[in-house]
């Protein structure tokens, strides 16, 4: 460092380098306004998901025969973290889950790896299963959502306008996937009465197969016709439900309209896809997805302008209505956050002009934007935007980025005060501090590294926060030693009174404390270690989050039924919790999904697949407060309206979704051992006050009809099982015949029974098939029926049957806590479970751990990052020892600020405690290298300590300041809140032990006498 001086360098290319200021400058602002702008950084969800279809199959077939299949060869998979799967009657729907380490770049390979895994296992499964199928894209979020509903038009009408306009949002620059929300696919019913045609003698399967050879595409040829090729084209293809009217149809030598054994109708499918509403009204929902790394609010610009295009073209009657505007709480979120950085300059900047004054407080000013921009630049080309992690960032750095500008003047100060020059005041400091300040940054640095390496989901969620801090502090540096001793030679005065031989007021008092502390050495060594037992005790009494709710005005509303329930019931009951939403005034608008979940309009959602039994609503209220109220008037409406319905009202989640809070899974062989267990186990989880509103996430049986054929009996009369099974799934629910096009549209013409026969289960006794030469045979001739109870769904974890007890919080105390009052009973109850029966913490709890784990995994790099930096400055093991002895003591006033201001101890705020560690550490380097800095001048050892302390007490002073009241404007955020707390109490607390601690424990290990 001494053989060259950037800071003699810079003002002897003083031009250039102001040259690069204004560069920087300029080229800080263009990038900022270049930056894209989110609500949450992006994260990979690492779930996909795999289908299978296999029609008519029970769901102790689906499961034993194709999921069983599926999981087992995905267990194959390096990266697997666990299979979650749900089999029901014909389908399963397998989740792969990867590692929560896995990084997120790796993702795309590992999902062509599944895809060709459960590809080579496609010829072991059973005949006429359909799939599987993938679905890699369960992450992508869909920010803009529009409803259209009609008032006088058809729904088909309202569908065709709703292409149209999908059509033209495609075109919008950065516009990526756009789904249609509730929508009805048409369908041509040929509804039958088996009776009649049962009585008339005709086999029904023979007139559907009529039917399909006449709607047949298939190829005619070409004619070469000399220098011409001419096709032929054969008509008969149904255009319209008309066609099908006019069809005669000849069957074993007998000649009849369709129509006389059939009736044609056309309408929509039944039972119905999930649907969609808006306030209560039926909707067809646009929701609109964006490319990655793109600027939210231009996009929203964009979409806005093309909307009003749209909406100008469409008839009267159709309404256009914004569901969810993911660039307006984007644009809010953003200026609320800028907001509060610059609020956050605004306070640093008072701090650097009242302790420097006007002229060395300007000096510290100007460093902010310089660096800021450098960071501005360096976010651009690193393709990090602006959200909610970047800017928190921002905030926090901002405090530490002006430490290195605070120390740099204060030294110039401090020279030019003793009689040097200013050119000369400007280049010591480079050779006095540069280095322990590089030091000390680079130490502060690495207290964030675990941020950085965490692979988890959550580290990857708050990874920028790393990424922005480490790029701010480290071009603070280079500000401080390249551009603030320019700024100082042009900005401070070239006159200045000596310093007075008599110290100011504060560093007179602070004196007397000092010798008294280093006087009674041990005692303050002792209080220090006492307190520092008091907080890891008080640290009991701080209370576990993972992450907070969002502050976000949304509220959901999940609704799931007996999982036999059919989605007309479904659809009911959200009827009429809906009936209870109009008039409120907290409530802006709300829409509901039937039959499925809301789709993914914010990343960290946790969203519901498609199922029968399931239904979501999503209100926006007016802002937090009226949420809260609107949340509690609906768990009481769910509470006593809405018995045997499970009703889960919670708000939106910050970080990787979990769910419920609180969770047990209890798996094992045995669906029935399972479901036992399960049910005695809720009984010990009631036992705790603090637990409310228990449910499993499947357990109740649900009704089957079953059919047992006299297999001889209808071998006489010429009738097979599958005749049976195609006879009855044509009267309950019909099957697809042939085709119509119409359009850009597939409608589906559908054989099924008439509407008496196919809803009520007495008209299956008198139903009648079409035996051997078309006489008609009873089915209770050939099998009895009879209801049984079987599982309607069976979920599974790692190809075990696994139930998952749910449960909310009743009260203030966080789910961990909760958890860890349980823990005693829990493991009891574990004790006395059968052998290969298993019982799991999941929910909050389990969440944490996976995202806290990796970061445990990461500290001793941290630890061995900082030795290192810390042994080349220092080159002695006790003084590594005396700088690193403070970082501990760091947690006394963490948990003191945490327990004053009834914060829990989150996700972030850890990571801020881990950062704490090298802010601590960083000042006690720089005091340490100060002691050096005497002892080379012939100080003694006593007075060196003194004196360097005195010298070291305004900067040192001065940053956590800056640092800790820089921290005050987002103290105030849902997510933000409690790390600003633990790091102000942190910075507080570690500061004055710096100024105390550090050298009474320097003077004991020294052994230092006090000179007479």
């Amino acid at each position: 460092m001494n053989r060259f001086n950037l800071s003699e360098w810079a003002l002897g290319h003083r031009s250039f380098v102001w040259y690069l200021m204004l560069a920087i400058v300029a080229a800080g602002a263009f990038s900022y306004l270049r930056l894209g702008r989110e609500e949450d950084p992006s994260f990979a969800i690492k779930t996909m998901i795999v289908q299978a279809n296999w029609p008519g199959a029970t769901v102790e077939e689906m499961t034993n025969q194709v999921t069983d299949r599926i999981e087992r060869k995905l267990q194959e998979l390096n990266t697997l973290d666990f299979t979650k799967s749900y089999s029901t009657s014909g389908q399963t729907t397998v989740f792969v889950n990867l590692k929560d380490t896995t990084p997120g770049r790796d993702i795309k390979a590992i999902w062509l790896d599944v895809r060709a895994k459960i590809n080579d296992i496609r010829p072991d499964l059973p005949t006429n299963v359909q799939g599987p199928f993938f679905n890699d894209q369960f992450g992508d979020v869909f920010g803009n959502i529009y409803a259209l509903t009609a008032d006088g038009l058809s729904f088909r009408q309202l569908r065709d306008y709703a292409e149209q306009a999908r059509t033209q949002v495609l075109k919008i620059p950065g516009a990526g996937r756009v789904e249609l929300l509730g929508v009805q696919d048409e369908v041509i019913y040929l509804n039958f009465s088996t009776r009649h045609i049962a009585g008339l003698g005709v086999d029904q399967q023979a007139v559907l197969q009529s039917l399909q050879a006449q709607n047949a595409i298939a190829p005619s040829g070409t004619v070469q016709a000399g220098a011409e090729t001419v096709s032929l084209r054969v008509t008969g293809q149904f255009t319209s439900e008309d066609s099908l009217r006019a069809v005669n149809i000849r069957v074993n030598d007998r000649f009849f309209r369709l129509i006389d054994v059939a009736t044609v109708t056309r309408g929509y499918v039944d039972p119905p896809q999930p649907m969609f509403r808006f306030n209560g009204q039926p909707a067809i929902g646009i929701a609109v997805g964006m490319k990655a790394n793109g600027n939210v609010i231009q996009f929203g610009e964009d979409l806005k302008t093309r909307m009003r295009q749209i909406v100008s073209e469409l008839p009267i009657g159709v309404g256009v209505h914004l569901v969810s505007n993911q660039p307006a709480v984007v644009a809010e979120a953003v200026g609320g956050f800028t907001q509060a950085l610059f609020e956050a300059v605004v306070i640093v900047l008072a701090v650097s002009f009242l302790s420097l004054g006007l002229r060395a407080g300007l000096v510290v000013a100007i460093a902010i934007p310089l660096v800021l921009a450098g960071t501005f630049v360096f976010m651009e080309y690193s393709g990090i935007t602006l959200q909610r992690i970047s800017l928190g960032a921002l905030i926090i750095a901002l405090g530490l980025l002006v430490d290195d500008a605070m120390i740099s003047v204060e030294m110039m100060v401090a020279r030019r005060e003793v009689g040097d020059s200013l050119e000369k005041s400007a280049t010591f400091a480079y050779t006095s501090t540069a280095f322990p300040m590089l030091t000390g940054t680079l130490v502060t640095v690495a207290g964030f590294v675990p941020i950085g390496l965490n692979g988890s989901s959550a580290g990857e969620y708050t990874f920028t926060l790393f990424a922005v801090i480490a790029a701010a502090l480290l071009i603070s540096w280079v500000v401080a030693v390249l551009f603030t001793p320019l700024l100082g030679v042009s900005l401070l005065p070239r006159t200045v009174a000596k310093r007075s031989e008599k110290p100011s007021r504060l560093r007179a008092g602070f004196s007397r404390i000092l010798l008294l502390a280093m006087r009674w050495r041990w005692l303050t060594i002792g209080l220090a270690a006492a307190l520092f037992a008091l907080s890891v005790a008080g640290l009991g009494l701080v209370q576990n989050q993972f992450f907070p709710s969002a502050d976000r005005p949304e509220l959901l509303v999940d609704m799931t039924l007996p999982q036999d329930s059919s989605i007309a019931e479904t659809k009911k009951q959200m009827d009429r919790l809906e009936k209870a939403l109009p008039g409120d005034k907290d409530i802006v608008r709300w829409s509901s999904y039937v039959g499925r979940g809301a789709v993914r309009f914010y990343l960290p959602l946790d969203e519901q697949l498609a199922n029968p039994f399931f239904g979501q609503v999503v209100i926006v209220t007016t802002d937090v407060a009226a949420r809260d109220r609107v949340a509690e008037r609906l768990r009481k409406l769910l509470r006593d309206d809405f018995v045997g319905i499970d009703g889960f009202v919670h708000p939106l989640d910050l970080g990787p979704p979990v769910g419920r809070p609180i969770q047990y899974r209890i798996g094992g062989p045995d669906i029935q051992t399972v479901r036992r267990l399960t049910q005695e186990f809720a009984s010990v989880v009631a036992a705790n006050p603090n637990v409310g509103g228990i449910v499993y996430d499947w357990n109740e049986p649900g009704k089957v009809l079953k059919i047992s054929v006299d297999q001889n009996r209808a071998r006489q009369l010429g009738v097979s099982s599958q005749d049976i099974a195609t006879m009855l799934n044509n009267v309950v629910g019909g099957s697809s015949i042939t085709q119509m096009y119409d359009s850009i549209y597939l409608i589906n013409v559908v054989g099924r029974a008439e509407r008496a026969e196919r809803v009520a289960l007495e008209t299956f006794q008198g139903l009648q098939l079409a035996g051997r030469n078309g006489q008609p045979i009873p089915l209770f001739a050939i099998a009895d029926m009879q209801f049984e109870l079987e599982q309607p769904i069976v979920w599974r974890r790692d190809r075990q049957p696994t139930i998952t007890l749910q449960a909310g919080v009743l009260g203030g105390l966080q789910p961990a806590t909760i958890v860890d009052q349980l823990k005693p009973a829990v493991a009891k109850f574990a004790a006395a479970l059968p052998a290969d029966y298993s019982i799991a913490v999941g929910g909050t709890v389990e969440e944490s751990a996976k995202g806290e784990q990796p970061i445990a995994d990461v500290v001793p790099l941290m630890l061995f990052l900082m030795a290192t930096v810390l042994m080349i400055q220092l080159q002695s093991f006790q003084k590594l020892f005396l700088v690193v002895s403070v970082a501990p003591l760091g947690l006394i006033g963490v948990v003191a600020a945490l327990l004053v201001s009834d914060q829990p101890l989150g996700f972030v705020a850890i990571l801020g405690v881990l950062a704490l560690i090298g802010i601590i550490i960083r000042n006690s380097v720089i005091l340490v290298a100060q002691i050096d800095a005497f002892l080379a001048e012939g100080l003694t050892p006593w007075n060196a300590v003194v004196e360097a302390t005195g010298h070291r007490l305004r900067p040192i002073l001065l940053t956590a300041a800056a640092a800790s009241l820089g921290m005050i404007p987002i103290a105030r955020e849902v997510f933000w809140g409690p790390m600003a707390y633990a790091m102000i109490g942190g910075i507080i607390v570690a500061t004055l032990l710096t100024l105390l601690f550090l050298p009474a424990l320097y003077a004991a290990w020294y052994r230092l006498k006090e000179p007479t």
